[in-house]
């Protein structure tokens, strides 16, 4: 059973940064992160692959937000700067044991989420 744990979320001002975690429960997955905002769909963010290696993005948040990983700790991170309140939402962490994807429903495993709430 892969367990994922995410953390960091919180409220913050607009401009401001936030390091988003995913602990799991095991190492060498590919691992992604989406989010969800109140009656949106869940977008993808960002993915990385098992060695850490590659790391895609969705077009609109490239430059603000970065991905990595640290696999002695079997966790991943989303450093996310210049926040908007439009990035205000519930971010999940995602795993695969094969490949990065962009689509929700290419994931296995999911995290609970963490709330991050923007203010302006």
């Amino acid at each position: 059973q892969v367990q994922l744990v995410e953390s960091g979320g919180g409220l913050v001002q607009a401009g401001g940064s936030l390091r988003l975690s995913c602990a799991a429960s095991v190492s060498t997955y590919a691992m992604g992160w989406f989010r969800q905002a109140p009656g949106k769909e869940r977008e993808f963010i960002a993915g990385i692959s098992g060695s850490g290696g590659n790391t895609y993005y969705a077009d609109s948040r490239k430059g603000r937000f970065t991905i990595s990983r640290d696999n002695a700790k079997n966790t991943i991170y989303l450093q996310m700067n210049s926040l908007k309140p439009e990035d205000t939402a519930v971010y999940y962490c995602a795993a695969d044991r094969l490949r990065v994807g962009v689509h929700g429903y290419e994931y296995g495993y999911w995290g609970q989420g963490t709330r991050v709430t923007v203010s302006s």
